[in-house]
């Protein structure tokens, strides 16, 4: 049975008696909140102000100022500091001993962080910061895994009005190099080592490699100790640096800095170019985070009952869920950190490491990729066998579409251990803005492998070729107004055009993200793959999503990649990478299967042309699949403009995909068995 003293009133929901009380708002329902929400941006999110409470030093005068084609101006006047309002939790925190951070790796070294030591050590931190040259507006960057170092590191350059870019050193040094030297940092902060699936990863040679090429840097500030790796040399000790006395920092408080201050740089993926370095707002990220947290119904752990919240996203620090995990903070709620693989070692793959990880910390919201979810279904993990998870009442997905026969079976785990409602909250936004544009919403009805809602305040919806919302069919994401977290610019673009170009290009004043959506008729939503990985068969038109749905739930399947490559003359052919489970194998009884899947549940114009056995799918740190890339490798275009090896999770596998594309070029057969196209008559 669920192990919390009760079940706490929903956030969404005294937010709603909130603005009935002080503003006299009634809705009969979500959606008509939801309307009033995108219809009137100045009340809403000036509601999200005062309902939060957020400080400023001087007054504004607007919520939403003046527009542009990309943009709005927000809360003009007013100073704020992210790291301020975070801090202002210490003392209720304090009184009822809630931690702020706990911290656990693959090692099992358990540490936590108080309230009042996390405020310590950030204030020192930002105190030797501030001794070593950073004001205003400097770059802060930092090489660091999902450790309470990293948090202590971001509050403390926020505090100082300081800029953050953090890169998870699970990327190559060329990609780390890709985004910082774009920002000339001053301070680098990294680790000297880190340990993932049972081994150990040296940084030294990396962090040398880094300071070689960022002349800029003042100092290197190094988090020792984590793995027993050889010592970053010339380095500032992060343990001296954050240990000053609660005495030495007493004085210390976090700047005012105006709304649209920039608080960090966040990073596309950049497997296909340059990384674009987007520069978000202090103002614009606390409304984002603040408002979000209503949907993922996240409050106060010292106010909900005896356990409090306690928030976990399995992430890399490379990923925005990163991000997300921190902005917990601002609503008091404890963040439970992981760092390390969530399969356990290559010679020994667990995938119920992080649930195991959640029952010793009791964790209460427990978010991770959509991926995570279908490798642990395919691994065949049962929660009943892991005491301690009666606390969890909340799940959380994002990163990709989750099945909904994934959400099924997970809802199922849960029923056998006593918790038969289990709340999933599947959301759907991005780096680019810090926010989901579909979310969930404690109070609404479930739909498995769906998004129950539109996010307040976001004028989200779906629009077809012409620039006309569309109900019930797929569409183009787009986004009709503004929103607090749009990106301030990306660093570098002096005219803003790559800006422009990126999401405000086909309709301008209109944010169009890149996403197939679907919006039911009930108001849930789905997300059917990227727009531009649409699979067009004789006119009918496909998210790639859908086609995964269909094949990646047989037992057999592991993980799958499609791309559809145009012939020029209206024809194409369609391909199919499978990578079966480890016992399992690509032969004509899983191709008939797959085929079968695809006929039923969608059409039959889609099943594949061929099916080629591959190694593994190459995805990013966050797991998304990367079909675009691979599609124009298949087309012929050069692999170092088409895909950065440094970014994906999974790089071994690449030179096997550059093999075929360039088999399929010279017309020459691939590697794999591909007995579709042996009984179609095909050849690529």
């Amino acid at each position: 049975m669920p192990d919390n003293d009760a079940v706490p009133i929903p956030q969404m929901q005294l937010y709603r008696e909130w603005l009935h009380r002080e503003l006299g708002l009634e809705f009969e329902d979500y959606a008509a909140m939801w309307r009033w929400s995108t219809d009137d941006l100045e009340a809403f999110w000036r509601s999200i102000w005062n309902y939060h409470q957020i400080e400023t030093r001087t007054p504004f005068a607007a919520a939403l100022g003046e527009s542009t084609e990309s943009g709005a101006t927000w809360f003009k006047g007013a100073q704020v500091n992210y790291a301020r309002h975070v801090f202002r939790h210490v003392d209720s925190a304090e009184t009822c001993g809630q931690p702020a951070i706990i911290a656990d790796d693959e090692s099992g070294q358990v540490r936590q962080l108080s309230w009042k030591e996390l405020r310590r050590q950030t204030y020192s931190l930002a105190l030797e910061l501030r001794r070593l040259g950073v004001g205003r507006g400097d770059r802060v960057a930092a090489y660091l895994p999902n450790i309470p170092e990293t948090v202590i590191g971001f509050l403390a350059c926020a505090s100082l009005g300081a800029v953050w870019a953090l890169c998870s050193p699970d990327m190559g040094t060329p990609a780390v190099l890709d985004r910082l030297e774009q920002i000339s940092p001053k301070i680098l902060i990294a680790a000297d080592g880190v340990q993932y699936g049972g081994k150990i990863k040296e940084c030294s040679q990396a962090v040398g490699d880094m300071r070689a090429a960022l002349p800029g840097l003042l100092a290197v500030l190094r988090v020792s100790g984590l793995c027993g790796a050889t010592p970053i040399s010339d380095a500032i000790d992060f343990a001296t640096a954050s240990g000053r006395t609660e005495q030495e920092v007493d004085a210390f408080e976090p700047e005012w800095v105006a709304f649209d201050h920039p608080l960090w740089v966040l990073y596309s993926s950049g497997t296909t170019g340059l990384p674009k370095a987007i520069v978000h707002s202090h103002g614009g990220i606390l409304l984002a985070a603040l408002a979000g947290h209503l949907h993922m119904d996240l409050g106060p752990s010292y106010t909900r009952n005896t356990l409090g919240d306690r928030f976990h996203w399995y992430t890399a620090t490379g990923w925005v869920m990163w991000n997300q995990q921190v902005s917990a903070l601002l609503s008091g709620t404890t963040i439970c950190l992981f760092d390390g693989a969530p399969s356990g070692s290559k010679e020994s793959p667990d995938w119920a490491v992080l649930w195991r990880f959640a029952a010793r910390h009791r964790v209460t919201w427990f978010g991770a990729g959509a991926a995570y979810y279908i490798a642990c279904r395919k691994a065949g993990v049962t929660l009943e066998n892991i005491d301690g998870l009666g606390a969890i009442r909340a799940l959380g997905s994002t990163g990709s579409p989750l099945p909904a026969d994934v959400e099924r079976w997970g809802s199922e785990q849960f029923a056998t251990i006593g918790q038969p409602d289990i709340w999933w909250c599947n959301i759907s936004g991005g780096t680019d803005l810090f926010a989901a544009f579909l979310a969930g919403n404690r109070e609404l009805p479930a739909y498995p492998g769906k998004l129950q809602c539109r996010h307040l305040g976001a004028a989200v919806a779906a629009w077809d070729e012409a620039g006309h919302a569309v109900e019930g069919v797929v569409g183009e994401l787009v986004c009709t107004r503004p929103f607090p977290s749009m990106p301030l610019y990306f660093w570098g673009d002096m005219d803003g055009s790559r800006y422009r170009s990126s999401y405000f290009n086909r309709w301008p004043g209109v944010w169009r993200h890149g996403d197939w959506l679907l919006i039911e008729p009930d108001g849930s939503c789905s997300i059917s793959g990227r727009s531009d990985a649409t699979i067009n068969r004789n006119g009918l038109r496909m998210g790639t999503a859908e086609i995964y749905s269909a094949v990646e739930r047989l037992p057999a399947v592991a993980d799958t990649l499609l791309i559809d490559l145009e012939d020029g003359q209206g024809g194409s052919a369609l391909l199919m990478f499978v990578v079966p489970t480890a016992d399992g194998a690509l032969d004509q009884v899983l191709e008939r299967a797959m085929t079968t899947a695809i006929r039923a549940t969608l059409s039959p114009r889609f099943v594949p042309d061929h099916f080629i056995a591959a190694p593994g799918i190459p995805r990013t740190m966050s797991g998304k699949k990367q079909e675009l890339p691979i599609k124009r490798l298949f087309q012929g275009w050069p692999a170092s403009k088409v895909i950065n090896p440094d970014v994906i999770a999974n790089p071994d596998i690449l030179p096997w995909f550059i093999r075929q594309a360039k088999a399929w070029r010279d017309g020459k057969p691939l590697e794999g068995n591909d007995g579709a196209a042996r009984s179609m008559g095909m050849q690529p």
